[in-house]
């Protein structure tokens, strides 16, 4: 009995989705002739969630730079150090 409800709660959630997309993909010419009427952008404002990602993003670039600058650093000092140890032998 169980498994008829599981079933009958996703083929509800499908049911659900596919009506969505519909009004949605209807909706869109409404939409569409209501912006261009009032001049309205389409174009929202960054979520809190985008802003987030932006930063993020940001900030993987500064961490890749100074990573790659760490590794810079790291293979010019054991050139020297190798060098140094050539020259004492």
């Amino acid at each position: 009995m169980n498994k008829h409800f599981e079933d009958a709660r996703y083929y509800l959630k499908r049911a659900g989705e596919t009506a969505t997309k519909g009004v949605r993909e209807e909706l869109e010419p409404v939409e569409d002739r209501f912006r261009e009427l009032t001049g309205k952008e389409e174009e929202p404002e960054p979520s809190r969630l985008d802003a987030v990602k932006a930063d993020l993003k940001e900030l993987q670039g500064k961490a890749e730079g100074e990573a790659e600058q760490a590794i810079a650093d790291a293979r010019e000092k054991i050139g020297a150090y190798r060098q140094k140890e050539e020259a004492e032998a």
